[in-house]
């Protein structure tokens, strides 16, 4: 039995879904959700659907009853992560669930990325719970870049502060992809791999596909990691999330997103999105 974590989000529902496109029968799938009801269409293609929430150890341990394989997509509350995270750890350990894979963040124990510290702790609680393990360390998705992808096309600036730093994208199905490929693979040994795209880019770059793409100069103006906040503060964002996105464009530039490339096609034998693929379908709509 397999099982994923967060299978209504946009990543676990993409690897739901990848199971069972890449045959896995849908009655050895099992998507973990805190609402039954917008899991349907997953329970509709016959695959089992049960009631659990990081925050509630009971619920964790009854959902991972009989599961072999669990892929443990990281939670979104940022701060209550590694209690979260801890609790499935350790039902999974209770369960004798034979292998966890885990979405952790790029660089993950050396990082200065403001995300990294509880992947970190959650690296280390794996390590101890002694379930055999295979981290997934996640880079950046295109996804993350769709608005910032729009408003350079309708105003022909596209602002930032990574100051040529590069990271390594892929879109998420190309992430969900990769999650399936060890999920599925018999021989399937422990592992940390830097998981990202074929090629690295900057937001210069961005700027200038956006601008290729529709014609139009588009600038790419580099700021300070200040400016950079009173910018997204003006556009209507409080002061804890603007510093937040801030902060991963100076990770960005201090590198901590330049991993290196071609861990998912390394684990799926196809090519990742490119850069412009991904700009040319956000035009698109």
């Amino acid at each position: 039995m397999i099982a994923v974590t967060g299978a209504t989000g946009h990543l676990g529902r993409l690897v739901v879904t990848g199971l069972l496109d890449a045959g896995v029968p849908a009655a050895e799938v099992t998507a973990l959700v805190r609402d039954a009801g917008r899991a349907a269409d997953l329970a509709a293609r016959g695959v089992t659907v049960r009631v659990a929430d990081y925050t509630d150890r009971a619920s964790l341990d009854a959902a991972l009853s009989g599961v072999d394989r669990l892929l443990l997509v990281s939670g979104s509350e940022v701060g209550q992560r590694v209690a979260q995270h801890t609790a499935v750890v350790e039902a999974a350990q209770a369960a004798g669930v034979d292998l966890l894979v885990y979405t952790s963040a790029p660089k993950a124990l050396t990082s200065t990325l403001v995300l990294a510290p509880e992947h970190k702790a959650t690296e280390g609680l794996i390590a101890q719970a002694g379930i055999p393990a295979v981290v997934l360390r996640n880079n950046w998705y295109w996804e993350n870049y769709d608005a910032q992808i729009g408003q350079a096309a309708a105003t022909g600036q596209l602002a930032g502060s990574d100051h040529g730093g590069r990271a390594w994208p892929a879109a998420r199905a190309d992430f969900a992809a990769a999650a399936v490929a060890v999920l599925t693979d018999p021989d399937v040994q422990p592992a940390t791999v830097e998981l990202d795209g074929d090629t690295p880019f900057s937001l210069s770059d961005l700027a200038a596909e956006v601008g290729r793409q529709t014609g139009r100069e588009v600038a790419f103006i580099d700021l300070s990691t200040e400016d950079h906040v009173q910018l997204l503060r003006s556009v209507g964002l409080d002061e804890g999330t603007a510093g937040f996105v801030a902060a991963i464009d100076t990770g960005i530039a201090a590198g901590e997103l330049d991993t290196g490339g071609s861990g998912i096609s390394g684990l799926t034998g196809r090519p990742t999105r490119t850069l412009a693929e991904h700009v040319r379908a956000v035009l698109a709509g």
